[in-house]
């Protein structure tokens, strides 16, 4: 478990904070369930839903790692309150997978899956943000298990739960509709600058449709 640093020894980087966050030294093992074990004969990645083709698109491991290869410096904020800054990750870009398997014309929203069923959605717009990637490397390492190895999302402009571990697939939707932390009282955007914890904050438009 990482600790926070001290402020004396950081107030130009704690500036740089969205409101309620505290800057951490490490990077603190955070998730919900058991770490899932990691066998490459049976991983997939899949894009499926509303694609425009109408297909759904599958890439095994050996596949997956062939894709372009790029780095993101970017920020990670934890809604639990802790943030790292100028971490580099390293993966393949979300618009990537925009690119070789675009979504339906009347998209509006992804749902990103994960091992065990997990899921959290986005919005278009925040999925195809040329800083979102999947990454498999923080910092020129292998991500570790812990940290959601083989491949996680990474979006930095949102709550890092915006982002699961383990991911295995995205899913093109034409309405909102809400994941796993999302439907037990998260915010349904999770804007750390707007300190968009939890769903009680949320304003007409920020959710699905009743």
């Amino acid at each position: 478990m990482g600790q926070p640093v001290e402020r004396e020894s950081g107030e130009a980087a704690q500036s740089e904070l969205p409101p309620g966050q505290r800057l951490q030294r490490g990077w603190p093992v955070t998730h919900y369930g058991p770490v899932p074990k990691f066998r490459p004969e049976r991983w997939e990645f899949r894009v499926f839903g509303a694609t425009a083709d109408g297909e759904k698109h599958c890439w095994n491991h050996e596949e997956f790692s062939a894709l372009p290869y790029t780095t993101v410096v970017a920020d990670l904020h934890c809604v639990t309150k802790f943030s790292m800054l100028g971490s580099e990750w390293g993966g393949v870009p979300a618009r990537t997978l925009l690119e070789i398997a675009p979504p339906a014309p009347s998209v509006t929203h992804v749902m990103v899956w994960a091992e065990y069923g997990f899921s959290s959605n986005l919005r278009l717009t925040d999925f195809a943000s040329e800083r979102t990637i999947f990454a498999t490397h923080k910092d020129g390492e292998l991500l570790t298990a812990e940290h959601g190895f083989p491949l996680r999302l990474v979006v930095p402009h949102l709550y890092a739960w915006k982002g699961p571990k383990w991911v295995r697939g995205i899913e093109y939707m034409t309405a909102d509709r809400r994941g796993f932390w999302e439907e037990r009282g998260y915010h349904n955007i999770g804007d750390p600058w707007r300190e968009q914890r939890y769903s009680y904050q949320e304003e007409p438009g920020d959710g699905p449709e009743l």
